[in-house]
């Protein structure tokens, strides 16, 4: 076996300059007689390659893809690097065959190995994101296809004349196509080519997309916007930049003429969005604007659709792709720009497996490419403004809306007094403003960030509470459904109709509101309203999601019931009233980003009124009229704001001032973990500008079945905690049974 090279040393200056050096590991072939051996990343949870003969005759290239025996398994492997180990030779097994003879970019394998790196993350383990299935690699083969000949069946019914007739012009179609235009089923069609009807051919394989058009329809753009867009085409060199712009500004179509410029160079782009649910308004905006669609890449894709995408961008057949943060591991070759859409959104980082946030992994490809990164949202992350406001980031500001629209009055109105009526959730303001809305022939969009009828259900007889059995989290009562579901692990179990603790009957009551219950109450006031709740859990999927956000925009329904999906980006021309039924969740959370995060939800759904028209409206209900955060709401004043959160970092030497890595520490008994969590807190190395914090209990001190506790280590941003985490590792006590350590670099949560 053949070690992985250390990258701490060879990236060092990241930390030191704030420099990106990319891995650079070109064959090398040392001075004995051996023949040189290939060293083969395969997709295993080990942190190296292992070395492999090279059968005579066969030539490798770093990057090619080959098949490799690991134990009495096979797998695909992707070729690393060359060398000469200090092993005998011959004990070597060999490579079996090559795979895919076209090789990975370079800077997709540079990627792969620094995010590796950052990460702590096994670069076995990223290996699954350079793979795709053999099939992927492949050759596509040609589509079957059918052709009809001078043959007629004896018997013709309707249904076997409709599919003649459907294909008397002479062309060839695939069964499926074949029954569409006709109308038919496929039973009718297999019984004409068993009789002869219709004889086999082949098709190629349609584009999965055509070319984009740079020049297919140019915007007008606004002075403002003009602006904006002439000082990122002067831009030279790498140095991402911030588009700040208020809601309904006009963002995309600036970002979309500074693509086209790309585009013309025949550069490859690469658009991410937070969410599935933004994808098919952002395609026919995207086709608006460049005359098709572009390829897509998110979860909701069928394995068969990623396949032929990955195939597609790595063979350059692709010059534009939009996905989610996935889509960052794609073999881009010639990338010119990378756009990262609502940059705040907490949605880009991703949790499990390997810990990172899209973000910042998206800064660091378009480095590695030598490409331009553009940094788009309303609300820009603290780290982000900051790197902006310190000139590490070029910073371009859009501060009024396009066209017409115009950002919303905004009140607060004090609930301790100007409560809601007894066993209502909304106070008669909101009630009063929902009427003229509606009555003006305008929509309404209630926001309340909680999923489901109530967040808590008890017994008022014993004051029993319901708990999910596998996490420390109380069961949120989905009142349609008639289930209690935990929204951290999935489980459920059907809402009983007595206590299970002490029996009782009609004891059971819902505490607090979800959007359910929200829909409830409005459905009391507002019997004539046509009205519809937009939350991630309600049936149907994706593709019911896209017809509801797609009625809503067609103004089918008066009244929007909305979570935090309803803050995504979306634009629905009638809405012009947006109601806060809860600002304070999340305001007095000791969450480090709870205020930011807040902040930045309740911009986003405010903005949502109002962007075709002025006039619009937002109210916010609050117990807290005067925390920072709705001041800074209230007065649209977004610099008080990140300056206040800003001040508070820097004095606590938090991000982006300081670094925060946090090990989890999880298993099936909690004594067990509390015992090890302890010993490997007392074994930390000491070191005088880190500080390891705990541990602790995590807000859900079981999660999915296994306890957890937290270990902190805080320091300042230039120091190399990557190493440190490496050696206090390296010297800890050993994990058995159950116990697994999570490493998260740059955690942006502390659940």
């Amino acid at each position: 076996m053949f070690p992985n090279l250390n990258l701490y040393e060879l990236h060092k200056e990241l930390y030191k300059s704030k420099a990106i050096a990319p891995f650079i590991n070109k064959p090398v072939f040392m001075s004995s007689n051996r023949p040189p051996t290939a060293d083969i990343l395969v997709p295993l949870g080990i942190d190296q390659a292992y070395s492999y003969q090279i059968p005579e005759g066969m030539t490798l290239d770093k990057g090619m893809i080959v098949e490799v025996p690991v134990g009495n398994k096979k797998y695909n492997g992707v070729v690393w690097s060359f060398s000469d180990p200090e092993i005998d030779y011959e004990k070597l097994r060999k490579i079996a065959h090559i795979v895919s003879d076209k090789p990975l970019p370079s800077q997709q394998l540079d990627f792969v190995k620094w995010v590796a790196d950052y990460t702590l993350t096994p670069i076995g383990n990223m290996a699954r994101s350079l793979i795709r299935s053999a099939e992927a690699l492949q050759e596509e083969p040609p589509l079957k296809a059918y052709r009809i000949t001078e043959e007629r069946p004896d018997r013709l019914t309707p249904a076997r004349t409709r599919v003649i007739e459907s294909a008397e012009n002479g062309l060839a179609y695939t069964k499926q196509h074949l029954a569409e235009i006709s109308g038919s089923s496929p039973a009718v069609i297999k019984g004409l080519i068993d009789l002869g009807v219709f004889e086999e051919t082949t098709l190629a394989r349609p584009k999965i997309v055509d070319m984009p058009d740079p020049d297919f329809a140019i915007a007008k753009l606004n002075e403002d916007q003009a602006k904006v867009l002439n000082g990122l085409k002067q831009q030279e060199g790498f140095k991402p930049s911030l588009l700040e712009g208020v809601t309904g500004s006009g963002k995309t179509e600036v970002y979309f003429e500074y693509l086209a410029d790309f585009l013309r160079q025949g550069k490859q782009g690469l658009i991410l969005l937070p969410e599935i649910a933004l994808t098919k308004q952002f395609l026919e905006r995207f086709r608006q604007r460049f005359g098709v669609e572009p390829a897509c890449w998110h979860s909701d894709m069928s394995a068969k659709q990623r396949e032929r995408v990955w195939r597609a961008v790595h063979r350059k057949e692709v010059q534009c792709v939009v996905g989610a943060r996935s889509a960052l591991y794609l073999p881009f070759s010639n990338l010119g720009l990378i756009i990262v859409d609502e940059e705040h959104d907490p949605a880009y980082k991703q949790e499990e497996r390997t810990s990172y946030h899209g973000r910042d992994m998206a800064i660091v490809l378009a480095s590695l490419h030598k490409a331009q990164c553009l940094l788009a949202s309303a609300t820009p992350s603290v780290e982000t403004w900051v790197n902006a406001q310190q000139g590490k980031f070029h910073y371009h500001t859009l501060k009024r809306r396009y066209g017409s629209g115009e950002l919303p009055n905004i009140d607060v109105v004090d609930l301790k007094i100007f409560p809601p009526e007894k066993g209502q959730w909304i106070s008669p303001t909101v009630t009063h403003a929902i009427h003229q809305t509606i009555d003006q022939g305008y929509q309404a969009l209630i926001f309340l960030n909680r999923r489901g009828y109530a967040p808590l259900t008890l017994c008022r007889s014993c004051g029993h509470r319901f708990q999910c059995s596998n996490c420390s989290a109380w069961l949120v009562d989905h009142r349609f459904r008639k289930v209690l579901m935990c929204h951290h692990c999935g489980h459920e179990e059907p809402r009983p109709q007595i206590c299970p603790s002490c029996s009782s009957e009609d004891s059971l009551v819902a505490v607090g509101p979800g959007v359910e219950r929200i829909a409830e109450d409005i459905k009391t006031q507002f019997p004539d309203a046509r009205i519809c709740i937009l939350s991630s859990d309600m049936l149907g999927g994706w593709g019911a999601l896209q017809q509801q956000l797609n009625a809503i925009a067609e103004h089918q329904y008066d009244i929007v019931i909305g979570t935090q999906l309803i803050a995504k980006g979306h634009n629905f021309p009638k809405l012009m009233l947006s109601a806060i039924v809860d600002a304070d969740i999340g305001l007095a959370q000791g969450d480090l980003r709870g205020a930011e995060r807040s902040w930045q939800l309740l911009q986003q759904v405010i903005g949502r009124a109002g962007r075709f028209a002025p006039g619009a409206k937002a109210i916010i209900q609050t117990h807290m009229p005067d925390h920072p955060v709705l001041s800074a709401l209230k007065n649209a004043n977004s610099d008080d704001f990140y300056h206040a959160e800003w001040q508070g970092r820097e004095i606590a030497l938090m991000p982006p001032f300081g670094r925060l890595i946090a090990l989890i520490i999880s298993g099936k008994d909690m004594r067990d973990v509390m015992h090890y969590s302890k010993q490997l807190a007392l074994c930390a190395p000491h070191h005088e500008e880190i500080t390891v914090l705990g541990p602790a209990d995590p807000v859900f001190t079981q999660l999915r079945g296994r306890f957890r506790q937290r270990l902190l280590l805080k320091g300042p941003k230039t120091m190399l905690s990557q190493k440190y985490i490496k050696h206090w590792l390296n010297h800890a006590p050993k994990l058995t049974g159950s116990l697994k350590i999570t490493i998260d670099v740059d955690p942006q949560s502390f659940f």
